[in-house]
Parts: structure tokens; sequence; C-alpha cells
């Protein structure tokens, strides 16, 4: 048999115990992928590991606090010695920084009254969080056939729709924290591309869309297999799919 037909697809996908990452990784798994469910809470990544192996999936919870690097580098060791490579990255793990709101409730992110350490609590996740595992992961990712890289990024990332003042957002408060730490998300998302496109690694951004979920409070009008569908797609392009692209339900967004 060659590689190809051999290879065991291995995918990680962090903040996977519920959600968008939880969708994320019955999707992944669905396909075959054995799916490592990233979780800072041990009993709820085994809870939703042995939910996936229930439903016929090959699941195995990961013990993955994306702000601390002490559990960033013990899952990339443990990663190496059960499955020795990585094929697919989903950096998922995000925080809103307002608890369970409405984004249009937000009013502890509005820029000239917000708290500096509430933004920084929210760029430790979402930003830096995404550079720790993909730079952890990276060793992992190189000895795949087909690396694929998919940082969960957001609409609100888009400077484009944010800004227009008679757009879908124009109705959102302004956010000095989730919004632009998604931004920051979808620009590193561009440099990683450009450094690792020779290398073959394929790393975009999705944006799942409005998905119900604990961070709004349950008010999303998607499911979360809904939203977590561009992110399936984008884990799992062939060789000439794209790279450095930001991409929705719709297609390809503005940047």
């Amino acid at each position: 048999m060659s590689e190809q037909t051999t290879h065991r697809r291995i995918a990680l996908v962090t903040g996977a115990n519920k959600g968008i990452g939880r969708a994320i990784a019955e999707g992944l798994g669905a396909l075959g992928m054995t799916v490592l469910v990233g979780a800072r809470d041990p009993r709820r990544g085994e809870e939703a590991a042995a939910a996936l192996r229930a439903a016929g999936g090959d699941a195995h919870a990961l013990i993955l606090d994306v702000t601390d690097p002490d559990t960033v580098q013990k899952a990339a060791a443990e990663v190496g010695e059960r499955f020795g490579h990585l094929d697919v990255l989903v950096n998922n793990a995000g925080i809103t920084g307002s608890g369970q709101v409405s984004p249009a409730d937000a009013h502890d992110q509005i820029p000239s009254t917000v708290d500096l350490d509430m933004v920084r609590t929210v760029f430790e996740t979402n930003v830096f969080g995404v550079i720790a595992v993909t730079n952890a992961m990276l060793p992992l990712l190189r000895r795949s056939p087909a690396p694929r890289v998919v940082n969960v990024s957001s609409h609100a990332a888009s400077l484009t729709l944010t800004s227009d003042p008679d757009g879908p957002f124009a109705a959102l408060l302004p956010s000095a924290a989730y919004t632009p730490s998604k931004a920051a998300v979808t620009a590193l998302t561009v440099q990683y591309a450009n450094e690792l496109r020779k290398d073959g690694v394929l790393v975009n951004a999705a944006a799942p869309g409005f998905v119900d979920t604990d961070s709004n409070a349950h008010t999303g009008t998607l499911t979360p297999a809904e939203g977590a569908a561009v992110v399936v797609r984008l884990a799992t392009l062939g060789p000439d799919g794209p790279t450095a692209g930001f991409f929705g339900a719709e297609g390809r967004l503005p940047w």
C-alpha cells in the first residue's frame, strides 16, 4: 500500500469540548480522522471525546490550556509520542471577554472606557494562544503530507464590514477587545501562510457566523454544525486549495 492509503489523519481542535469546537471535532471525525479534543478541563474533554467515540468516531481527550505554556508543550509532546505527526490544527479556543452576553450588549468593551486587563485577557487566549499552539505543533504538522491550519475568526474581524455605518454590524457596540483580537487572528493567518507556503502548509481563517453557543447566551441563529462546516472544509482542502484566505459560509470575506 502507498503512504497515501495507510496514512492515519490526525486532527487537533482546541476548545473542542463544547460549542463550535465540538461540532468541528464531530465533522472531522465523521470524515475518518482521529480527533484530539483539546480542552482545559480534563473531565469535560474526556466526556466530549467519549461522546464522539460513542457516535462512531476515533477521539481522544487532550489537556490543553492555550494560555499555559507548560500544557501547550506537554500537549505537543503527547501528540508526538502517541501519533508521530499532526495533519490538521484548528485554533478554535477563544473568549469574548464579556461573559455570556450578546455582542450588542457588550458595554464593557467600549474603547473609551474599556478595562485594559480585560483586553489583555482576551488577547492572551484569542491571539497569543494561537501563536503558542501553532508554534508548538508546527514540527508535527511538517511531518504530514498535507498539513492544514485553520484559525477560527469572526465576521467581526473584517475591517470592511465593521467600518460600514450602514452595514450589518452598525447596530453593535464598538469593541476594544473581542473584535480587535479576531482582526489580529486574521492578520496572523496571513503571516503564517506566507511563511509556510513553501512547505505546503495551507493556513486559512474561518468565520463560522452567528452560532448558538454559550458565548452569546444562545442567541445565535446557526447551529454549531452549521458554523463548523466552513472550518471542516478549510481543514480538508486539497493541494490546490487556497492559503492566506478568510472565509465564511458565503465564500471569501473582505478584510
